[in-house]
């Protein structure tokens, strides 16, 4: 799920429930915040109007008092609203342009390690139908799969390469390190690098079927063992 797709769907529902919607805010701390503040937003709202009608007549008078500040706070939070879309719509253009734009692989490969630390410390057992079945809707890949189980997975998720819906796993090498592999359908704006490090990671970029593979692991991680196995699994 993208960034403006999330945010139209926090605006309309912000106690939605499905899976993309809630791994999206998981890991993105900024939009979780979002969210929180607007289901204050919808409870402030919801407690407002489930005022009970008094029968006196001077709690009836403070009940209009009570009932115009509320008016006066729908208008101020439609027009809120209204500035938010607006952003919405602004970041929404702003994110269309970006598609169009040369994508450096490399650099989005280790800031997306860097960025979701979580991936590595998780510590299942995914086997490969459940990798093919994430991969059949991805766009350019319907057709594209691992044909045996390329070594243990312990997690995989859909990941976001600047508007290139792209999958995300982490694997274990021959000596049990965890390399993270990048599956990015091919485009040709994409700019893919044989070989990068920083003082980190290093890294790795091959194409195999339609996709690109980018693997990225930490410096005593054994990559060409982990490449051996997707060239020999992954049609």
């Amino acid at each position: 799920m993208d960034d403006l797709q999330f945010r139209r769907q926090a605006y309309g529902d912000p106690n939605n429930q499905s899976d993309d919607f809630l791994q999206h805010m998981a890991s993105h701390p900024d939009e979780a915040k979002l969210v929180k503040e607007l289901k204050a937003l919808d409870t402030q709202l919801t407690q407002a109007l489930n005022i009970a009608v008094p029968d006196d007549l001077a709690e009836k008078l403070l009940l209009r008092q009570q009932l115009n500040q509320h008016h006066q706070t729908q208008k101020r939070t439609r027009y809120l609203m209204a500035m938010a879309a607006s952003i919405a719509f602004i970041v929404g253009v702003s994110f269309s342009m970006l598609r169009f734009t040369p994508i450096d692989l490399s650099e989005h490969a280790l800031a997306h390690v860097y960025h979701e630390t979580k991936a590595l410390q998780i510590e299942q057992d995914i086997g490969f139908n459940d990798v093919n079945f994430k991969l059949a809707s991805m766009s350019g890949l319907q057709q594209s799969k691992f044909i045996q189980q390329p070594g243990r997975v312990f997690y995989t998720a859909y990941c976001d390469f600047q508007g290139v819906k792209s999958l995300h796993l982490v694997m274990q090498d021959e000596n049990g390190q965890k390399v993270t592999l990048f599956i990015v359908p091919a485009e040709e704006r994409l700019k893919l690098d044989t070989a990068f490090a920083d003082a980190k990671y290093k890294g790795q970029g091959f194409q195999s079927a339609d996709a690109y593979m980018l693997l990225v692991g930490e410096q005593k991680a054994d990559l060409n063992y982990v490449k051996r196995e997707i060239e020999q699994t992954f049609i």
